[in-house]
């Protein structure tokens, strides 16, 4: 997290900094009660960066600040990803690549499947990284990052067409507020109460929109 200390949003224009149109639509739904003028970095045309960190919470940051330059607004970034305990870690933060340029999640989970077979472990958690980036208004960036995970188990096949990404494959521990379904089985509204998504966005509430 930033040392400095944190700034508070004011409301107005935010860009939410990403291509992914279920992902848009989740952080826009989170941000719905904080009086956010809410755009995408599509819906302005803005390129997509090259992801060059090592960790989830470095792509959010390279992100989140190629939006902010680029649109002259406050730009949130979610870099976010399956770590699988049998895979060392892997899709990780190349979550997205597994899913191709097509953004094909379904071979993406079959993918997932096939290196799990003949394993027996099949413990996994979804992590997520936000980072709130103001641009520079001469005073220098500001930049604000947080980090949530939420663990459990993989499951096959595939089960529930809400959510997106890894969704339908994954069925959080009741240790971490899960029960039988898989957050592609849930309802929008279930899955905020207890997502990696939801638990970082808590800490950036806290910090920047309390």
């Amino acid at each position: 997290m930033n040392a400095r200390t944190h700034r508070h949003f004011e409301g107005g224009r935010l860009v939410i900094a990403s291509h992914n149109p279920g992902k848009v639509r989740e952080i826009a739904d989170l941000l719905q009660p904080f009086g956010a003028e809410v755009t995408s970095a599509a819906d302005l045309g803005l390129p997509e960066p090259i992801e060059t960190g090592a960790t989830f919470a470095e792509n959010a940051e390279l992100k989140a600040r190629a939006a902010a330059e680029a649109s002259g607004m406050p730009a949130l970034a979610d870099d976010s990803g399956l770590v699988v305990a049998a895979l060392a870690g892997q899709p990780g933060i190349h979550s997205a690549r597994w899913a191709g340029p097509d953004k094909d999640f379904q071979a993406a989970m079959q993918k997932v499947e096939d290196e799990l077979k003949d394993k027996d472990d099949r413990r996994a958690h979804f992590a997520c990284a936000l980072a709130l980036c103001w641009p520079d208004d001469g005073q220098g960036v500001h930049l604000e990052t947080f980090e949530g995970f939420v663990h459990g188990t993989l499951v096959w096949p595939p089960r529930g067409s809400n959510g997106f990404g890894y969704d339908p494959v994954f069925v959080a521990d009741r240790a971490d507020g899960g029960h039988d379904l898989t957050f592609g089985e849930m309802d929008a509204a279930e899955k905020h109460k207890i997502s990696h998504r939801a638990r970082a966005f808590g800490k950036l509430v806290d910090a920047c929109f309390g």
